[in-house]
């Protein structure tokens, strides 16, 4: 178990020195123009179901849901290098 552990620690860890090097993506600013789209919309859901009164436990459950499943479709045609 702590073999497995270690192993996805070096994974995660390579990952993210790719990522804040630059170097994990072919095209940088394709991953973040759709990060902004996922986070607008995950916005904008906040702030209408909350103006519509729902309740706050609602409405951040919702937003979650919805934009967690658009993620597959925002992020299905990055390229990684």
């Amino acid at each position: 178990m702590l073999k497995v552990v270690s192993i996805m620690w070096d994974m995660f860890s390579n990952t993210c020195r790719l990522f804040f090097k630059g170097k994990l993506f072919r095209d940088p600013r394709a991953v973040l123009r759709r990060w902004l789209i996922g986070f607008a919309l995950a916005s904008l859901m906040v702030l209408l179901l909350g103006l519509a009164g729902l309740p706050t436990w609602l409405v951040v459950g919702l937003s979650a849901l919805v934009t967690g499943a658009l993620q597959p479709f925002l992020f299905k045609d990055l390229k990684y290098q």
